[in-house]
C-alpha cells in the first residue's frame, strides 16, 4: 500500500488538448495515461458523441501523483477552466491505494 498518493482524472474537450498538455508540463507532471476520443455528456460542456448531431469528443488523462502534486495539478486545472470557459475541462481526484 502506498500512502499519500492520488489519481487525478482530467476529462476535457479534445479541442483543447494542447492547452491541457501544456498545463501538465507547467505542473512538472511527466507521467500520465491518455485516452483519446471518449464520448460523454456533462452539465456544463454538453453532449459529445463524435457524430453530426452531437459533435466533438473528449480526452481523458490519468495522472498518479503524491498529495502535494495533486493539490498543485488541481489548482492548474482550475486556472485552465477559467481560461477556456465552455470548452470544458474538469479534474476528479481518487485515492490511490496501490502502486506496483
Amino acid at each position: 500500500m502506498s500512502n499519500g498518493m492520488k489519481m487525478v482524472m482530467i476529462c476535457y474537450n479534445e479541442a483543447i488538448d494542447a492547452e491541457v498538455m501544456e498545463t501538465l508540463r507547467s505542473c512538472s507532471m511527466k507521467n500520465y495515461t491518455k485516452i483519446m476520443g471518449a464520448f460523454g455528456s456533462g452539465e456544463a460542456s454538453g453532449i459529445h458523441l463524435g457524430n453530426d448531431i452531437w459533435p466533438g469528443r473528449n480526452n481523458i488523462l490519468y495522472v498518479s501523483c503524491e498529495d502535494k502534486q495533486c493539490v498543485q495539478l488541481v489548482a492548474c486545472v482550475k486556472e485552465l477552466r477559467k481560461q477556456v470557459g465552455k470548452e470544458g475541462v474538469k479534474a476528479f481526484v481518487f485515492p490511490l491505494e496501490d502502486v506496483s
